[in-house]
């Protein structure tokens, strides 16, 4: 055989075994079509296909998948992308909220919509050693996806010698992008903190703690200044969230010496903005005049009241997720992602090149370690509906990434009865009872991340790279080659 026949067998042959691991996804996925007309990737509906108790209710594959697969893994030029982070939300997290909100046969329009799944290895680095952490925080795991490099617990977009490294945001902004960072945690928390700034430890959102805490990173002391600062200096185009509290410190050092941070980025030329009707009426959003809206002095309020684990909470009257009242006051993330899709998309720099948004549920996490199954329950729907969000825009748009995934993985579990933890009984739309146990911390204690492989799940052009096994670190590849970031 001559060699080129060989290499054309053997390319034969590799297209053979995608097209098989292909297949074998779509199986394991149990995916059936929603919608291919229209030149449009297909999205999935996952929904059960009948009753769980017939036979083959449960069902939620229809039919050979193949070619729906195909149909998925097309590609083409992408001039968006929308990373989605929810935080805490293990596999674990996602099939609660699924059992509770939707049932045992429902299936969420957007977080299990994205027709390409793969699983994500994700941990961090000692400081000291370097070797591996296998329970992460949430700023080492940020600064993973957002800089390509393994970091310690804590650190914000440095390595563990403390050199920065460029973000996903700051090269995309430098390219010519549009840029958005969206959050329900304060906006200087670790996930979002870590497309904006570098310093040593995630807890130096503002002048007075980066004095005391990150003295080498306090403006005064000749270092980059705190979070918040840093985020003047990056200026996103769009920048939602939390946080108006640290607003109010005072800049230390440097030319807004002496003025609050809130007043020096109105001096910037920042519009900024600190109630939900302000934000519904802003209309634009660019580098001569950039988004900067603080919706709470702390974390976001959360959609649902909390529920309560106790020990011998599974033997409890099982509870049912009623609305938080204080939820009303702010604007909720489907709605913020939603503003940031059309401000980033309409503005100059997002109709020239395009446009890069990171949106986080981040209260998934903090209401998973309070062992609150509905704060957590009612988090994931919020990112569940933002995502329908993003698909309804990348549906149209023809040329968005949209990835959805994790930072790390959680502690609760759905068990069978009462545990030597604490436990709570929810009563599901469907009507049975379910206890989800956390068993990680005693009561008024904070649980614990645990260090399980994640879910990552795509839809657009390129999304057939999350396929299969990769690491958090591959995020920062997939969408710098997809944007031709470096």
């Amino acid at each position: 055989m001559s060699t080129t026949s060989e290499s054309a067998r053997r390319r034969t042959v590799r297209r053979r075994i995608a097209a098989v691991g292909a297949l074998a996804l779509a199986c394991s996925l149990g995916a059936s079509v929603a919608s291919a007309t229209g030149g449009s990737l297909p999205l999935l509906n996952r929904v059960a296909q009948g009753k769980v108790d017939k036979p083959g209710g449960a069902a939620r594959l229809d039919g050979d998948q193949t070619q729906l697969i195909r149909n998925s893994l097309k590609s083409g030029k992408v001039r968006n992308v929308i990373l989605f982070i929810g935080d805490g939300m293990g596999d674990s997290e996602i099939t609660v909220a699924r059992n509770y909100l939707e049932g045992a046969g429902g299936a969420f329009k957007g977080i299990d919509a994205l027709p390409l799944t793969g699983q994500m290895t994700h941990y961090s680095v000692n400081k000291d050693t370097g070797l591996p952490d296998y329970t992460p925080d949430s700023a080492a795991t940020g600064t993973a996806w957002a800089t390509g490099t393994k970091s310690y617990d804590g650190a914000i977009s440095v390595d563990r010698f403390g050199k920065s490294h460029k973000t996903l945001l700051e090269l995309a902004k430098k390219k010519g992008f549009a840029t958005g960072d969206v959050t329900t945690s304060e906006i200087q928390d670790a996930t979002p903190a870590v497309q904006v700034a570098h310093v040593s430890s995630r807890s130096c959102y503002g002048p007075e703690a980066t004095s005391k805490t990150c003295p080498e990173d306090a403006l005064e002391n000749g270092g980059s200044g705190s979070i918040t600062e840093q985020l003047l200096k990056t200026r996103p185009d769009v920048t939602i969230g939390g946080g108006s509290a640290t607003f109010d410190e005072v800049a230390k050092a440097g030319k807004w010496k002496g003025q609050t941070l809130a007043a020096q980025a109105k001096r910037r030329g920042y519009n900024y903005v600190t109630d939900k009707e302000s934000l519904a009426g802003v209309r634009s959003a660019d580098q001569d005049r950039p988004l900067l809206a603080v919706m709470a002095p702390g974390n976001m309020p959360v959609k649902f009241a909390p529920s309560t684990a106790t020990h011998g909470g599974a033997l409890e009257a099982a509870q049912t997720c009623t609305r938080n009242p204080d939820f009303a006051q702010v604007p909720a993330l489907p709605a913020m992602t939603n503003k940031a899709i059309n401000l980033l998309s309409g503005n100059k720099a997002g109709k020239k090149n395009g446009f890069f948004l990171q949106v986080e549920s981040a209260s998934i996490d903090k209401q998973d370690h309070a062992a609150n199954a509905c704060g957590q329950i009612g988090e994931t729907e919020q990112l569940d509906l933002a995502v329908q969000k993003a698909l309804q825009f990348a549906e149209k748009d023809g040329h968005t990434l949209v990835i959805v995934t994790a930072d790390h993985a959680h502690t609760s579990q759905i068990v069978d009865g009462n545990t030597p933890g604490l436990t709570t009984k929810l009563k599901t739309r469907e009507g049975s009872e379910m206890v989800v146990s956390y068993n990680t911390a005693e009561a008024g204690g904070s649980q614990q991340h645990t260090g399980t492989q994640l879910r990552v799940a795509a839809y657009g052009p390129e999304a057939g790279n999350v396929v299969g096994l990769i690491d958090q670190t591959d995020l920062n590849g997939i969408i710098s080659r997809s944007l031709a970031l470096r």
